[in-house]
Protein backbone atom coordinates (compact mmCIF):
# COMPACT_ATOMS: atom_id res chain seq x y z
CA UNK A 1 0.00 0.00 0.00
CA UNK A 2 1.27 3.45 -0.82
CA UNK A 3 2.32 5.52 2.17
CA UNK A 4 1.52 9.20 2.81
CA UNK A 5 4.81 10.51 1.47
CA UNK A 6 4.64 8.54 -1.74
CA UNK A 7 2.19 10.89 -3.47
CA UNK A 8 3.67 14.37 -3.34
CA UNK A 9 1.89 16.03 -6.24
CA UNK A 10 -1.68 15.79 -7.45
CA UNK A 11 -1.36 17.79 -10.65
CA UNK A 12 -0.62 14.68 -12.72
CA UNK A 13 -4.16 13.43 -12.04
CA UNK A 14 -5.46 16.17 -14.33
CA UNK A 15 -9.18 16.94 -14.31
CA UNK A 16 -11.12 14.42 -12.20
CA UNK A 17 -14.88 13.89 -12.55
CA UNK A 18 -16.53 12.56 -9.40
CA UNK A 19 -19.50 10.54 -10.66
CA UNK A 20 -22.39 10.47 -8.21
CA UNK A 21 -26.17 10.26 -8.01
CA UNK A 22 -27.49 7.91 -10.66
CA UNK A 23 -30.99 6.45 -10.76
CA UNK A 24 -30.82 3.53 -8.32
CA UNK A 25 -32.50 3.30 -4.91
CA UNK A 26 -29.14 4.40 -3.49
CA UNK A 27 -29.11 7.76 -5.27
CA UNK A 28 -29.26 9.87 -2.11
CA UNK A 29 -26.44 7.90 -0.48
CA UNK A 30 -24.39 8.19 -3.66
CA UNK A 31 -24.79 11.96 -3.61
CA UNK A 32 -23.48 12.00 -0.03
CA UNK A 33 -20.60 9.69 -0.96
CA UNK A 34 -19.75 11.82 -3.97
CA UNK A 35 -19.85 15.05 -1.99
CA UNK A 36 -17.48 13.61 0.61
CA UNK A 37 -15.09 12.33 -2.05
CA UNK A 38 -15.19 15.65 -3.89
CA UNK A 39 -14.49 17.61 -0.70
CA UNK A 40 -11.54 15.38 0.15
CA UNK A 41 -10.00 15.53 -3.33
CA UNK A 42 -10.37 19.30 -3.55
CA UNK A 43 -8.84 19.66 -0.08
CA UNK A 44 -5.87 17.66 -1.35
CA UNK A 45 -5.53 20.05 -4.29
CA UNK A 46 -6.99 17.80 -6.98
CA UNK A 47 -8.79 19.54 -9.86
CA UNK A 48 -12.04 17.67 -9.22
CA UNK A 49 -15.66 18.45 -10.05
CA UNK A 50 -19.05 16.82 -9.45
CA UNK A 51 -20.93 15.03 -12.20
CA UNK A 52 -24.49 13.96 -11.35
CA UNK A 53 -25.07 10.90 -13.50
CA UNK A 54 -28.35 11.28 -15.36
CA UNK A 55 -29.58 10.47 -18.87
CA UNK A 56 -27.18 12.99 -20.40
CA UNK A 57 -24.06 11.49 -18.80
CA UNK A 58 -22.46 10.68 -22.18
CA UNK A 59 -22.86 14.27 -23.35
CA UNK A 60 -21.51 15.59 -20.04
CA UNK A 61 -18.42 13.40 -20.25
CA UNK A 62 -17.81 14.32 -23.87
CA UNK A 63 -18.19 18.04 -23.17
CA UNK A 64 -16.00 18.08 -20.06
CA UNK A 65 -13.47 15.44 -21.16
CA UNK A 66 -12.10 14.49 -17.71
CA UNK A 67 -8.71 12.81 -17.41
CA UNK A 68 -9.97 10.45 -14.70
CA UNK A 69 -13.35 9.41 -13.31
CA UNK A 70 -13.79 8.72 -9.61
CA UNK A 71 -16.94 6.59 -9.44
CA UNK A 72 -18.99 7.23 -6.29
CA UNK A 73 -22.14 5.60 -7.67
CA UNK A 74 -23.96 2.86 -5.78
CA UNK A 75 -26.40 0.22 -6.99
CA UNK A 76 -27.62 -0.62 -10.47
CA UNK A 77 -26.07 1.40 -13.24
CA UNK A 78 -23.14 2.31 -11.02
CA UNK A 79 -21.70 -0.89 -9.56
CA UNK A 80 -22.85 -3.46 -12.12
CA UNK A 81 -20.49 -2.70 -15.00
CA UNK A 82 -22.76 -0.33 -16.94
CA UNK A 83 -20.99 2.97 -16.22
CA UNK A 84 -17.65 1.14 -16.36
CA UNK A 85 -18.43 -0.05 -19.91
CA UNK A 86 -19.32 3.50 -20.93
CA UNK A 87 -16.10 4.92 -19.50
CA UNK A 88 -14.06 2.29 -21.30
CA UNK A 89 -15.84 3.15 -24.54
CA UNK A 90 -14.97 6.81 -24.00
CA UNK A 91 -11.40 5.86 -23.00
CA UNK A 92 -11.66 7.51 -19.59
CA UNK A 93 -9.78 5.66 -16.81
CA UNK A 94 -11.86 5.04 -13.69
CA UNK A 95 -11.37 4.18 -10.04
CA UNK A 96 -12.98 0.81 -9.42
CA UNK A 97 -12.97 -2.79 -10.56
CA UNK A 98 -13.45 -3.59 -14.22
CA UNK A 99 -16.70 -4.55 -15.95
CA UNK A 100 -16.67 -8.32 -15.36
CA UNK A 101 -15.81 -8.04 -11.65
CA UNK A 102 -18.49 -5.39 -11.11
CA UNK A 103 -21.13 -7.45 -12.91
CA UNK A 104 -20.31 -10.62 -10.97
CA UNK A 105 -20.16 -9.09 -7.50
CA UNK A 106 -23.34 -7.07 -8.08
CA UNK A 107 -25.17 -10.33 -8.78
CA UNK A 108 -25.27 -11.66 -5.22
CA UNK A 109 -26.68 -15.06 -6.20
CA UNK A 110 -24.14 -16.01 -8.86
CA UNK A 111 -21.28 -14.53 -6.86
CA UNK A 112 -22.47 -16.64 -3.93
CA UNK A 113 -22.39 -19.74 -6.16
CA UNK A 114 -18.89 -18.88 -7.37
CA UNK A 115 -17.50 -18.44 -3.87
CA UNK A 116 -19.16 -21.67 -2.76
CA UNK A 117 -17.48 -23.55 -5.61
CA UNK A 118 -14.02 -22.34 -4.58
CA UNK A 119 -14.60 -23.13 -0.92
CA UNK A 120 -15.27 -19.74 0.64
CA UNK A 121 -17.88 -19.63 3.43
CA UNK A 122 -21.26 -18.52 2.08
CA UNK A 123 -24.81 -19.25 3.15
CA UNK A 124 -26.95 -21.49 0.96
CA UNK A 125 -29.18 -19.59 -1.46
CA UNK A 126 -32.02 -20.04 -3.94
CA UNK A 127 -33.05 -17.73 -6.74
CA UNK A 128 -36.71 -16.86 -7.41
CA UNK A 129 -37.89 -15.35 -10.69
CA UNK A 130 -41.64 -15.27 -10.07
CA UNK A 131 -44.19 -15.69 -7.28
CA UNK A 132 -45.37 -19.09 -8.58
CA UNK A 133 -42.14 -20.78 -7.49
CA UNK A 134 -41.74 -18.85 -4.26
CA UNK A 135 -43.18 -21.37 -1.78
CA UNK A 136 -41.43 -24.32 -3.43
CA UNK A 137 -38.07 -22.57 -3.23
CA UNK A 138 -38.71 -21.43 0.35
CA UNK A 139 -39.35 -25.00 1.46
CA UNK A 140 -35.69 -25.77 0.77
CA UNK A 141 -34.88 -23.83 3.96
CA UNK A 142 -35.93 -23.67 7.58
CA UNK A 143 -37.59 -20.51 8.81
CA UNK A 144 -36.78 -17.70 9.33
CA UNK A 145 -35.63 -16.68 5.86
CA UNK A 146 -33.91 -13.67 4.39
CA UNK A 147 -35.62 -12.42 1.22
CA UNK A 148 -33.67 -9.84 -0.79
CA UNK A 149 -33.07 -8.50 -4.28
CA UNK A 150 -30.23 -10.15 -6.19
CA UNK A 151 -28.77 -6.84 -7.36
CA UNK A 152 -29.21 -3.98 -4.92
CA UNK A 153 -27.40 -2.39 -2.00
CA UNK A 154 -27.84 -0.40 1.22
CA UNK A 155 -30.10 -3.22 2.46
CA UNK A 156 -32.88 -1.99 0.16
CA UNK A 157 -35.73 -4.49 -0.14
CA UNK A 158 -34.50 -6.97 2.50
CA UNK A 159 -37.05 -8.72 4.73
CA UNK A 160 -36.98 -11.29 7.49
CA UNK A 161 -39.68 -13.93 6.94
CA UNK A 162 -40.65 -15.89 10.05
CA UNK A 163 -43.71 -17.65 8.60
CA UNK A 164 -44.77 -18.64 5.09
CA UNK A 165 -47.67 -16.19 5.14
CA UNK A 166 -45.15 -13.34 5.02
CA UNK A 167 -43.41 -14.59 1.88
CA UNK A 168 -45.52 -12.87 -0.75
CA UNK A 169 -45.20 -9.41 0.77
CA UNK A 170 -41.45 -9.86 1.23
CA UNK A 171 -41.10 -11.03 -2.37
CA UNK A 172 -43.12 -8.07 -3.65
CA UNK A 173 -40.94 -5.65 -1.67
CA UNK A 174 -37.72 -7.18 -2.98
CA UNK A 175 -39.02 -7.03 -6.56
CA UNK A 176 -39.35 -3.26 -6.25
CA UNK A 177 -35.55 -3.21 -6.40
CA UNK A 178 -35.06 -5.80 -9.13
CA UNK A 179 -37.04 -8.54 -10.86
CA UNK A 180 -34.91 -11.39 -9.50
CA UNK A 181 -35.03 -12.27 -5.81
CA UNK A 182 -32.95 -14.60 -3.67
CA UNK A 183 -33.67 -16.54 -0.50
CA UNK A 184 -31.15 -17.38 2.22
CA UNK A 185 -31.29 -18.61 5.81
CA UNK A 186 -31.72 -15.81 8.33
CA UNK A 187 -28.80 -15.78 10.78
CA UNK A 188 -30.46 -15.38 14.17
CA UNK A 189 -28.42 -13.31 16.59
CA UNK A 190 -25.90 -12.57 13.87
CA UNK A 191 -23.20 -9.93 14.26
CA UNK A 192 -22.06 -7.93 11.22
CA UNK A 193 -18.44 -7.31 10.33
CA UNK A 194 -16.83 -5.42 7.48
CA UNK A 195 -13.37 -5.73 5.93
CA UNK A 196 -12.09 -3.08 3.53
CA UNK A 197 -9.25 -3.61 1.07
CA UNK A 198 -7.03 -0.99 -0.53
CA UNK A 199 -4.27 -1.78 -3.04
CA UNK A 200 -4.40 -5.47 -2.02
CA UNK A 201 -3.82 -4.44 1.60
CA UNK A 202 -6.44 -5.41 4.20
CA UNK A 203 -7.57 -2.60 6.51
CA UNK A 204 -8.70 -3.01 10.15
CA UNK A 205 -11.85 -5.09 10.68
CA UNK A 206 -14.99 -3.23 11.77
CA UNK A 207 -17.62 -4.79 14.04
CA UNK A 208 -21.10 -3.29 13.76
CA UNK A 209 -23.58 -2.96 16.63
CA UNK A 210 -27.26 -2.24 15.87
CA UNK A 211 -29.06 -1.87 19.22
CA UNK A 212 -32.26 -0.39 17.74
CA UNK A 213 -32.72 -2.59 14.65
CA UNK A 214 -32.77 -6.33 14.14
CA UNK A 215 -30.03 -6.17 11.52
CA UNK A 216 -27.79 -3.66 9.76
CA UNK A 217 -30.60 -2.26 7.62
CA UNK A 218 -31.00 1.07 5.82
CA UNK A 219 -32.08 2.86 8.99
CA UNK A 220 -29.15 1.49 10.99
CA UNK A 221 -26.73 2.46 8.23
CA UNK A 222 -27.87 5.99 7.57
CA UNK A 223 -30.48 7.21 10.05
CA UNK A 224 -29.83 5.78 13.52
CA UNK A 225 -27.35 7.62 15.70
CA UNK A 226 -27.04 4.61 18.01
CA UNK A 227 -25.38 2.30 15.47
CA UNK A 228 -21.93 1.48 16.80
CA UNK A 229 -18.71 0.83 14.88
CA UNK A 230 -15.97 -0.98 16.76
CA UNK A 231 -12.66 -0.66 14.94
CA UNK A 232 -10.59 -2.69 15.32
CA UNK A 233 -13.25 -5.31 15.96
CA UNK A 234 -13.46 -7.18 19.24
CA UNK A 235 -11.90 -10.35 17.81
CA UNK A 236 -8.93 -12.49 18.68
CA UNK A 237 -5.80 -12.18 16.58
CA UNK A 238 -6.56 -15.55 14.97
CA UNK A 239 -10.15 -14.54 14.13
CA UNK A 240 -9.01 -11.20 12.72
CA UNK A 241 -6.38 -12.82 10.52
CA UNK A 242 -8.85 -15.44 9.31
CA UNK A 243 -11.50 -12.83 8.43
CA UNK A 244 -8.98 -10.65 6.61
CA UNK A 245 -7.67 -13.67 4.72
CA UNK A 246 -11.17 -14.64 3.54
CA UNK A 247 -11.88 -11.04 2.49
CA UNK A 248 -8.71 -10.92 0.41
CA UNK A 249 -9.56 -14.28 -1.18
CA UNK A 250 -13.02 -12.99 -2.09
CA UNK A 251 -11.48 -9.83 -3.56
CA UNK A 252 -8.82 -11.61 -5.62
CA UNK A 253 -11.00 -14.50 -6.75
CA UNK A 254 -13.46 -12.12 -8.42
CA UNK A 255 -10.54 -10.21 -10.00
CA UNK A 256 -11.39 -6.96 -8.26
CA UNK A 257 -8.88 -4.13 -8.27
CA UNK A 258 -7.91 -1.00 -6.31
CA UNK A 259 -10.33 -1.18 -3.40
CA UNK A 260 -13.51 -2.84 -2.14
CA UNK A 261 -15.37 -3.80 1.02
CA UNK A 262 -16.36 -7.33 1.99
CA UNK A 263 -19.26 -7.76 4.42
CA UNK A 264 -19.63 -10.71 6.78
CA UNK A 265 -22.01 -12.03 9.41
CA UNK A 266 -21.02 -14.20 12.37
CA UNK A 267 -23.53 -16.76 13.58
CA UNK A 268 -24.08 -17.99 17.14
CA UNK A 269 -21.57 -20.78 16.58
CA UNK A 270 -18.93 -18.11 15.86
CA UNK A 271 -18.69 -19.01 12.18
CA UNK A 272 -18.22 -16.21 9.67
CA UNK A 273 -20.17 -16.07 6.40
CA UNK A 274 -19.56 -13.76 3.44
CA UNK A 275 -22.64 -11.67 2.66
CA UNK A 276 -21.38 -9.63 -0.30
CA UNK A 277 -18.53 -7.66 -1.83
CA UNK A 278 -18.97 -3.98 -2.67
CA UNK A 279 -16.75 -2.76 -5.49
CA UNK A 280 -17.77 0.84 -4.74
CA UNK A 281 -18.32 1.00 -0.98
CA UNK A 282 -20.02 3.92 0.67
CA UNK A 283 -17.88 7.04 1.06
CA UNK A 284 -20.06 9.13 3.38
CA UNK A 285 -18.62 10.48 6.62
CA UNK A 286 -20.25 7.57 8.47
CA UNK A 287 -19.45 4.82 5.94
CA UNK A 288 -17.31 1.81 6.73
CA UNK A 289 -14.50 2.29 4.22
CA UNK A 290 -13.66 5.81 5.46
CA UNK A 291 -13.79 4.57 9.08
CA UNK A 292 -11.33 1.78 8.27
CA UNK A 293 -8.94 4.09 6.42
CA UNK A 294 -8.93 6.58 9.28
CA UNK A 295 -8.11 3.78 11.74
CA UNK A 296 -5.05 2.85 9.68
CA UNK A 297 -2.38 4.99 11.34
CA UNK A 298 -0.26 5.49 8.20
CA UNK A 299 -3.18 6.19 5.86
CA UNK A 300 -6.32 8.26 6.44
CA UNK A 301 -9.28 8.84 4.13
CA UNK A 302 -7.76 11.67 2.08
CA UNK A 303 -4.63 9.67 1.33
CA UNK A 304 -6.70 6.56 0.51
CA UNK A 305 -8.53 8.46 -2.22
CA UNK A 306 -5.24 9.71 -3.68
CA UNK A 307 -3.95 6.14 -3.65
CA UNK A 308 -7.00 5.01 -5.61
CA UNK A 309 -6.47 7.77 -8.18
CA UNK A 310 -2.80 6.81 -8.44
CA UNK A 311 -3.70 3.17 -9.08
CA UNK A 312 -6.14 4.10 -11.84
CA UNK A 313 -3.68 6.44 -13.49
CA UNK A 314 -0.88 3.88 -13.33
CA UNK A 315 -3.05 1.24 -15.03
CA UNK A 316 -4.04 3.69 -17.73
CA UNK A 317 -0.41 4.43 -18.58
CA UNK A 318 0.62 0.77 -18.84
Amino acid sequence: MRQKNKIESVKHFGRVAVLMGGNSCEREISLLSGANVLSSLQKSGVDAYALDVKDDVILQLQNNQPDLAFIALHGTGGEDGVIQSLLELLKIPYTCSEVAACALTMDKYHCNLFWDEIGLPVLSAAIVHNADELVEKAQQFSLPLCVKPVSSGSSCGISKVSKLGELQDAFALAQQYGSTVMLQPWVEGGVDFSVSILDNYVLPVIEIATPETEFYDYEAKYLKETTGYICPANLSAIETERLQQIALQAFNSTECRYFARVDFIRDQQNKFWILELNTIPGMTEHSLFPIATNKQSDLGFDQALLTILELALKDDKQ
